[in-house]
């Protein structure tokens, strides 16, 4: 599916390809993901939206979740935007060994400490290099983005990646390991 945006960027028409992130992963179960903070099919609050865009404020969204399959041992956090103009999608956050006895963060565990983490849970650096969250900031007049925030189930209680892995690195590891995928979708545009 191929849906041509409205607005030009740089002045040149954008295309979205409405690309799956998960299209070449093996498949997964599902289970439930919920936010207080963020509504499936909706825009981002402004306080998960970039502190580079007026309002924003880099603060992680509260999630909640359940369902998930037996045998899991752990669950990772991501928060992926795969509209970004990059060739590769642009990662905001990664928390990587998060207890299976842990089914929920508070809104703003992804500060520069993790203060919100559980112990033994870390944060991997996004693709602005930091260990947090970074909330959305899309090119102005690109058109909407999509931001997935998936909560991984795990088949193992530590997936085994230093802490100053990229993102990516996270997922290649992971890919074998996921038991069950629970998924929000978010969206956020700036007009020009």
């Amino acid at each position: 599916m191929i849906d041509h945006c409205s607005q030009p960027f740089h002045g040149k028409k954008y295309v979205m390809t409405g690309n799956n992130p998960f299209a070449r992963l093996p498949e997964a179960a599902a289970f439930t993901v919920t936010s207080t903070t963020v509504a499936d099919g909706a825009p981002l609050p402004l306080e998960q939206m970039s502190a580079g865009v007026p309002g924003g404020k880099d603060v992680s969204p509260h999630l909640s979740w359940s369902g998930a399959p037996e045998g899991t041992k752990s669950y990772a956090v991501t928060v992926y935007d795969p509209d970004a103009p990059t060739g590769s999608g642009f990662w905001h956050w990664a928390v990587a060994d998060i207890p299976a006895t842990v089914t929920e963060l508070p809104e703003g565990a992804g500060d520069d400490a993790g203060s919100g983490l559980p112990e033994d849970a870390f944060q991997l650096p996004n693709d602005v290099r930091v260990a947090r969250f970074t909330g959305a900031a899309p090119p102005a007049g690109h058109g909407p983005h999509r931001y997935f925030i998936v909560v991984h189930a795990l088949d193992v209680e530590h997936i085994g990646v230093p802490a100053e892995a990229t993102p990516a690195y996270l997922g290649f590891t992971m890919s074998g390991h996921i038991l069950a995928r629970a998924v929000l979708t978010a969206t956020a545009e700036i007009p020009r």
